[in-house]
């Protein structure tokens, strides 16, 4: 801590999420600035850990937004700025840079939002990926095609889940969309789908050491569910299980040959049907999303939003310990719902921990010590759900708050 003035943390986010990252900042001793999107302002923010707000209309260019948050800074010294969102993470970047403030420039958080950049990377390390190649130069297109067998995704190469993707069946269904892209093009690789399971390992790391991490298995592959409507899942896997070593192992690399100093990770993985290989699909310098954080710390009693507060503070200089851990294993299940408030109550299991209340969804938290109870509540569920809750509405082309 700085002395004789509070460590102060400006945290930045256009959605609202990060609200233990605040309080955890708060009860550190930090003085904790937020700066969001107007519309957020009636948000259920925990106002008593937050000593100012700001608020900024959600279309800002980064000129505007270090302009903005350099006008602050006359008046109260920044300490660090975070951003809690990963859409936010690049012109937190920019702003560090700017106001020569310490955490990930913009160059290494391009390994951690630029699917083609941590492609390249991983490529280049010899750690499998999905055959790619960069929407740039029509021949390198026509000459992909030709080689790797479709299907093939057309992704942004900086969105999140399966926001703004298109599954390409075969070369006369790419011209259009490129054409519809425009000057946009540059921003999509084109990737070969590769059909398989998808594996999500989610970390603590400290001083470039992964200090604690967590494997889990999707049940339908999130771009399915996203795309195609259905039932999403998540649970932890047997911590003996062999797919479990090699998840962790390759999830380590991955973090090691991008530069990842310090803070929490959210990695996806796919294991493929035809050959049981294990392919590096993506990676994100965050906290998981989809109620991920509470899967978590049901089975293991650590709070990813908190221990990034405590990295972001101590920041290399204070030395990093993991809080104990317990080791249960916990699933999460969630829909969209037809009914505004569906009733979930004859759903009765102890292993429900925690019942999901979001408008227009279904869904619960579940915990027990073993692995298979958790599979098989999950399982049991999904099909339960279809029936008695699930809503399908299309995948955005873009984000929204």
């Amino acid at each position: 801590m700085p002395e004789n003035r509070p460590f102060t943390i400006l945290c930045v986010s256009s959605y609202e999420k990060g609200q233990e990252f605040l309080r955890t900042s708060k009860a550190i001793g930090c003085r904790v600035l937020l700066l969001t999107v107007e519309k957020l302002r009636d948000a259920d923010w925990p106002r008593d850990s937050i000593d100012e707000m700001f608020f900024m209309p959600e279309e800002l260019t980064v000129k505007e937004l270090i302009n903005a948050v350099s006008f602050v800074a006359r008046s109260q010294p920044i300490d660090r700025i975070v951003a809690l969102d990963e859409f936010d993470m690049e012109n937190v970047s920019a702003l560090r840079e700017h106001l020569r403030i310490p955490g990930m420039g913009l160059t290494t958080v391009r390994y951690f939002r630029d699917k083609l950049a941590m492609r390249a990377r991983a490529q280049e390390v010899g750690i499998a990926v999905p055959e790619f190649v960069p929407v740039l130069n029509y021949d390198a297109l026509r000459e992909f095609m030709a080689r790797v067998p479709a299907p093939w995704l057309l992704k942004p190469r900086s969105q999140a889940s399966g926001i703004g993707m298109k599954k390409i069946h075969e070369p006369s269904e790419l011209w259009p969309w490129l054409d519809q892209l425009g000057d946009r093009q540059s921003t999509y690789l084109l990737e070969q789908f590769v059909p398989g399971s998808v594996y999500h390992v989610d970390s603590v790391a400290s001083e470039r050491e992964v200090v604690f991490a967590e494997a889990h298995a999707y049940g339908a592959p999130p771009l399915e569910t996203s795309h195609q409507g259905g039932v999403f899942t998540t649970r932890t896997l047997p911590r003996d299980s062999p797919e479990v070593k090699t998840l962790l192992d390759i999830n380590r690399k991955v973090l090691d040959e991008l530069g990842f100093l310090r803070g929490v990770t959210h990695a996806e993985f796919l294991k493929a049907h035809a050959d049981g290989k294990f392919y590096f699909l993506e990676v994100a310098a965050r906290v998981g999303g989809a109620y991920i954080s509470d899967v978590m710390e049901a089975a293991t009693d650590i709070n990813l939003w908190r221990e990034w507060a405590r990295l972001e503070v101590g920041a290399g200089k204070q030395p990093y310990h993991l809080p104990p851990t317990s080791h249960d294993y916990a699933g999460v299940i969630v829909s969209l719902a037809r009914q505004e408030r569906p009733d979930t109550s004859a759903y009765n299991d102890p292993e429900i921990v925690h019942r999901i209340t979001k408008y227009h969804h279904a869904g619960f938290l579940l915990k027990s010590p073993r692995p298979e109870r958790i599979e098989e509540l999950l399982d049991s569920y999904s099909k339960r759900f279809q029936a008695d809750f699930l809503a399908m509405q299309p995948v955005p082309e873009r984000p929204s708050s």
